[in-house]
């Protein structure tokens, strides 16, 4: 799926800005909300003015019509956009302070702006790839009850970045790979449970809407 089909999911249906229906949200649509709010908050650090430079960013502001702030693109998507995810998503201030304090280590300059997008993209492959083979059951088993899945997701996220010794060679690398890209990125414990969570949940309802489609069909 494009990104432009994930805006127009998200709001090509609407009469409100920022209303939604929940049930029909995805974790590919957080993800790119995500990346939004990241792009946005590059936008303001390094006083980007070619939008185009930041293309997640671009197309919601085209589609959501937002004005350029005080002349400086990011301002106003970075509110937008935190207001979206902290009213649809649950996430506290925490989970945003944590993003602007990573891009502002991480990106000095414009020419930070594409490796801090790949190594995330490879945190987030070696991260859901090592999660799948840790959790398959307990996460099907967890999806019924939202309070033991944040419980589920907790535990396993502290055991990546924790343990020292790993049966399989393979996870034991991928754990190794995601606590580097943690620790380069500077994100915590805390923040990746909850990006995680949220991404699981979604995933969870992606699954159950397919299911109900099928049986439709």
């Amino acid at each position: 799926m494009s990104i432009f089909s994930t805006f127009s999911g998200l709001f090509g249906k609407k009469n409100n800005d920022d209303a939604a229906d929940v049930s029909q949200r995805s974790g590919e649509e957080f993800q790119t909300l995500v990346r939004v709010y990241c792009q946005s908050v590059m936008a303001v650090n390094l006083g980007i003015t070619n939008v185009n430079m930041l293309p997640d960013m671009a197309l919601f502001k085209r589609m959501l019509k937002i004005p350029t702030q005080n002349n400086k693109p990011g301002l106003a998507e970075k509110s937008r956009v935190r207001k979206l995810l902290m009213q649809e998503y649950g996430l506290g201030e925490s989970f945003f302070k944590e993003i602007d304090a990573s891009v502002k280590r991480v990106c000095k300059t414009q020419m930070h702006i594409q490796p801090y997008f790949f190594q995330f993209q490879g945190f987030c492959t070696d991260l859901f790839g090592l999660l799948d083979t840790l959790m398959q059951w307990k996460f099907r088993f967890s999806m019924l009850v939202k309070k033991l899945l944040y419980s589920q997701t907790t535990k396993t996220v502290h055991e990546i970045l924790t343990k020292s010794e790993w049966k399989e060679v393979s996870s034991q690398k991928a754990a190794w790979n995601i606590r580097k890209y943690a620790e380069t990125l500077g994100y915590s414990e805390q923040w990746i449970t909850d990006f995680v969570y949220t991404v699981v949940l979604l995933a969870g309802e992606d699954s159950k809407r397919e299911a109900k489609k099928n049986k439709r069909d």
